[in-house]
């Protein structure tokens, strides 16, 4: 009969196993998947995907409607993004905390973001189609598809500046209304430049997680086969043109379906590797 001591060596052996298995099955389940995605789409990647727009069935054609478009969508969604998160997040941080009714305001709206942080973005889809495409606009758009994906970027924005700026330290306050400068002037010439880095990396987590959103761009923006700038109108994306092609019989349709899904994977892979160089604090001597 094993002791105490044994049995605590076989338990924590188990746990240590059964955590190492099921580390080693995911990184497995996600080799497969990049593995799987490079080879499919580098074996369709070529200059006419860059340079021409999507084909009809078994016509030679590119990405690059579907490119513009998606670059189109995401920037104005991060303009309206960046702009709202940093100003309710600095809001979040320097102000709410005043009095008991600033205080209420805030742990509202931080229950609302933490709601829309984890909400489904087909219903982020569903609401803005209702909102604008239904009742507003009249028809898909490419200003409702950004808003669409900048109301999945916001809470991501909001929740970074917010821990960001808290974690700026309270001499950097002082020291500016000591020199007889406002709040809101020691927000923008001190605090905001002490937090660009943190700022910045929530920015750049906030692309990447709408970059690659199929379903709230279903029911906003829709698709175009052809190359078009005006977002009053339906524009191509990446997202919904991946998601049209790889469902359909043709093969030429499938193949830039892959090219597109590791033009995606690429970029959020490269913005990732850009948010942990920044995010990387500076070693102090």
């Amino acid at each position: 009969m094993f002791d105490k001591r044994a049995r605590r060596k076989l338990s924590n052996g188990l746990f240590v196993g059964f955590c190492t298995f099921a580390a080693v099955l995911a990184i497995a389940a996600l080799a497969a998947i990049l593995i799987s995605l490079l080879i499919n789409g580098a074996a369709g990647f070529n200059l006419d995907v860059f340079t021409k727009d999507t084909p009809a069935p078994g016509s030679t054609g590119g990405l690059r409607n579907a490119i513009v478009g998606s670059l189109m969508l995401c920037l104005l969604a991060m303009i309206i993004a960046v702009v709202v998160g940093i100003l309710a997040g600095t809001w979040l941080a320097e102000y709410a905390g005043r009095n008991r009714w600033t205080q209420a305001y805030g742990a509202v709206i931080r229950f609302v973001n933490d709601v829309l942080l984890s909400a489904p973005s087909i219903l982020v889809g569903l609401f803005i189609y209702y909102l604008l495409v239904k009742n507003t606009i009249g028809h898909f758009s490419g200003w409702a598809g950004a808003i669409a994906l900048a109301l999945l970027a916001v809470p991501v924005v909001v929740r970074t500046t917010e821990d960001v700026m808290r974690l700026q330290s309270k001499q950097l306050r002082e020291s500016g209304v000591a020199l007889g400068a406002s709040l809101w002037t020691t927000i923008q010439k001190v605090l905001w430049r002490a937090a660009s880095g943190g700022i910045i990396t929530g920015a750049l987590l906030a692309f990447a997680r709408i970059s690659g959103e199929t379903a709230p761009l279903l029911f906003t923006s829709l698709n175009n086969q052809f190359f078009s700038l005006d977002m009053g109108q339906s524009i191509a994306n990446l997202p919904v043109v991946i998601f049209n092609f790889a469902l359909s019989a043709y093969d030429d349709w499938r193949r830039l379906a892959w090219v597109g899904s590791l033009l995606i994977a690429g970029a959020v892979l490269f913005i990732n590797i850009l948010v942990r160089v920044l995010s990387k604090e500076p070693r102090r001597s």
